[in-house]
This record gives C-alpha cells, structure tokens and sequence, in this order.
C-alpha cells in the first residue's frame, strides 16, 4: 500500500518548498527510486527544471520533464503522470493526483502558510478516509 509522508515546513517562502523538494528528489535518487514531482502548473515545472540543475553547487540531478522517457530517474510536470514505473511522488500541487495509487511512496510538501495548511489538510483526510498510512514531519526551512 502506498505510505504517504506529510512534510510541514515552517517557512511561507515556495521557494524554500521547491528546494526542498530537490533535496527529497536527491535523497530518493541516491536510494536507486525513480522519482516524479508533480508541479502545480507549467511556470512551476519551468522552475523546478531550472531549480533541479542549479539547487547544489556540487552535483546536479539527472532529470526531464518529459514523462514518457523511461530513462530519465526523475520526470516532473504539472499534469501528465510518468508512464513508466515511478517509486516516489513529490507533491506541489494543491490536490491529490488521480494516478497516485502508483506509487509507493508519496511525499506531500506543505509551506507555512495557512491556505497551504488548509490544502494540506483537506488532502490529509482524502488518505486518512481511504486507510493510507500516514506520517507527518515538521521541517525548518
């Protein structure tokens, strides 16, 4: 069954979200998981595809935005799902993806503020009311 991880950071700031976001997409990677970052709309996939080749100085993550590439370790868009098997789902969009069943894992980030805490919520309780496994973790960003 798919785990879900709720990540609340404390900053307001999307910027410190979407970096974030990169250090999960590392981390992931590192552990040998194919990764996909599901972005809130096209500006944003823009960003995170710039964000992916410059958030550290001493390595860059292998990834594209075209999600039917079966090579690329990590596919972000806003709207289209990877066709191939993916381990991880990064959410930055404000609902649940219908295709999110596909992964085992997803992490949902949520900033600071509070709409983003009350769209957290509402998501929150779409897998709490389905009997996904929940986890949140507080983060300072």
């Amino acid at each position: 069954m798919t785990r879900v991880t709720f990540y609340l950071l404390t900053s307001r700031d999307e910027r410190a979200r979407q970096h974030f976001a990169c250090r999960l997409a590392r981390k992931a990677h590192a552990l040998g998981q194919r990764v996909h970052i599901r972005t809130t709309d096209p500006e944003t996939t823009a960003t995170m595809d710039r964000l992916l080749w410059t958030f550290d100085d001493t390595a860059f993550l292998p990834h594209g935005t075209d999600v039917e590439d079966p090579e690329s370790p990590i596919t972000l868009h806003d709207t289209a799902s990877p066709r191939d098997h993916c381990n991880v789902l990064i959410n930055l969009a404000a609902d649940v993806p219908e295709y999110f069943g596909r992964f085992e894992r997803i992490a949902d980030l949520v900033d600071g503020s509070e709409v983003s805490r009350n769209l957290g919520r509402e998501r929150y309780r779409f897998f709490k009311d389905r009997g996904y496994p929940l986890e949140h973790h507080e983060i300072d960003a």
